[in-house]
């Protein structure tokens, strides 16, 4: 069977469980107490170099109460890269970047979901997980990607390019990978391309994920003009400057910055990437050219490695907080629903990414 005859054979449909109904439960104290103080010690301990003391007592009594409540909710965290560092080390049950959490939301034996990312992120998991509750603690959680195409473009998109099968970013909403071959991430995406056993492949929307592909693949590839507002805003003059400023400087760009950015990088990789590259070389001075609380989080297991911190912030991202993911478990809102129809369309383009031997 080729390739692509392999992704026309998809999984039977299954349908999507109607929302469940939670017993209420009270608001728990968030008072900073010694009780809280000792149970959230060992929490600290993790975060102490890039959160000061003054801070932690407003933090903690929410670090506490969340962990309590996962437990009567039967609910996992899950956060991305860029969740701040209470949320990422001291609450989140699986990191990672969003294939590692599209992955690891298909092996959770919990049967609520609380994903600290986008909006997305969290459809995502939905599409993986029907019968499971999935929550956003902020739903305004978007992503400029996501945005910046619709089913119709790809629709329009396959009539300009009859035959040509279509790769879209996890990086977009369900209708979008609705109407996908398959999906994939900036950790997978030359694999992702490579494994359809074509000459030619759409990857959409990110057109610098997609340029950066090309130069990595033989595949000719086909792009839309979307890009991440965070990456897009880095210039090949700031790293210069950077390494102006200090010669000996290792520069870590992620894919979806512009050419002229990663040219000046030393290494070009998804967050997980970027992150294995700090873990197993040690840099002595890193610049990590991607949204800015990943340095935080890295920082955190990288004691050895001193961090130069180019801040863009992912203004979507930082909608998650603690005080929003209690809220969250708490009423247990939001929850994410996707149409069953784009639902089951959109599964087989995830699963049959997830599924891959790479």
């Amino acid at each position: 069977m080729s390739p692509l005859a392999a992704l026309a054979s998809a999984s039977p449909l299954r349908t999507i469980a109607e929302p469940r109904r939670f017993s209420p439960v009270a608001m728990p104290s968030l008072e900073w107490t010694p009780e809280v103080e000792a149970a959230t010690a060992h929490l600290y301990d993790r975060v102490k170099a890039v959160i000061p003391p003054v801070e932690w007592p407003f933090f903690a009594p929410y670090v506490k109460a969340i962990n309590e409540l996962k437990k009567v909710r039967n609910a996992v965290i899950l956060a991305h890269n860029y969740q701040t560092p209470e949320i990422y080390n001291c609450v989140a049950d699986v990191v990672g970047d969003s294939f590692q959490l599209a992955r690891e939301a298909t092996k959770t034996d919990a049967q609520v979901i609380v994903q600290c990312g986008v909006h997305f992120m969290a459809e995502t998991s939905k599409i993986l997980n029907p019968d499971k509750t999935v929550l956003i603690p902020d739903a305004r959680a978007g992503c400029s990607l996501a945005t910046s195409i619709t089913a119709a473009d790809v629709r329009e998109l396959r009539r300009k390019h009859p035959g040509v099968p279509v790769a879209v970013y996890v990086n977009t909403t369900a209708e979008v990978k609705a109407e996908a071959d398959i999906c994939l991430t900036s950790g997978n995406a030359v694999a992702v391309v490579e494994s359809l056993g074509v000459p030619e492949v759409m990857v959409l929307p990110d057109q610098y994920l997609a340029a950066w592909i090309a130069t990595q693949t033989k595949v000719k590839i086909i792009t839309w003009n979307g890009a991440c507002e965070v990456h897009e805003r880095f210039t090949a003059e700031e790293l210069r400057a950077y390494r102006e400023a200090d010669p000996d400087v290792t520069i870590l760009a992620h894919p979806e910055c512009p050419p002229d950015v990663l040219a000046e990088a030393d290494f070009t990789g998804s967050t997980a990437k970027l992150a294995d590259y700090v873990k197993f070389k040690s840099p002595k001075k890193v610049v990590l050219i991607t949204e800015c609380s990943m340095a935080d989080n890295i920082m955190t297991s990288a004691p050895n490695t001193e961090f130069v911190k180019p801040c863009n912030l992912c203004p979507h991202m930082k909608r998650i907080t603690l005080p929003k993911i209690l809220e969250s478990l708490v009423h247990m809102r939001e929850e994410i629903v996707v149409d069953p129809v784009i639902a089951e369309r959109a599964r087989m383009s995830v699963e049959r990414m997830v599924n891959l031997k790479i």
